[in-house]
């Protein structure tokens, strides 16, 4: 199972931190993995290359570990109000798609949110 946790401050999203392989296929042609793979590189390129700000991120192929941060999504470390809603609607439409697909993916695939 994947577990995906979103750090969210203030009903703003920010980050989130991936962890396990979804199992719903072998390895390699797991398309629940391939999803949420491309998912995740579409945010961090997005918000690296086309928006233009610092992302802290890491990953380790091995382990399935992630973890992407924008501190650009926040208020006090970001003025430009648009920058802050872009990524931080990144973010949050990235949990909504998660959530859609745990409709058909409940076993293999948990979403969460904290507070941090």
């Amino acid at each position: 199972m994947t577990k995906i946790t979103f750090f969210q401050r203030n009903g703003i999203f920010w980050g989130f931190h991936e962890n396990g392989h979804t199992g719903f296929g072998e390895e390699g042609d797991d398309i629940l993995c391939a999803a949420i793979s491309s998912m995740t590189m579409l945010i961090l390129n997005t918000i690296e290359v086309a928006y233009g700000c610092s992302v802290d991120y890491k990953i380790d192929d091995k382990t399935t570990d992630i973890t992407v941060k924008c501190k650009n999504a926040l208020s006090e470390f970001e003025s430009d109000e648009r920058k802050r809603f872009a990524v931080s609607g990144l973010f949050e439409g990235y949990f909504h798609q998660l959530n859609d697909l745990l409709e058909e993916y409940y076993d293999y695939l948990d979403v969460d949110v904290v507070e941090a």
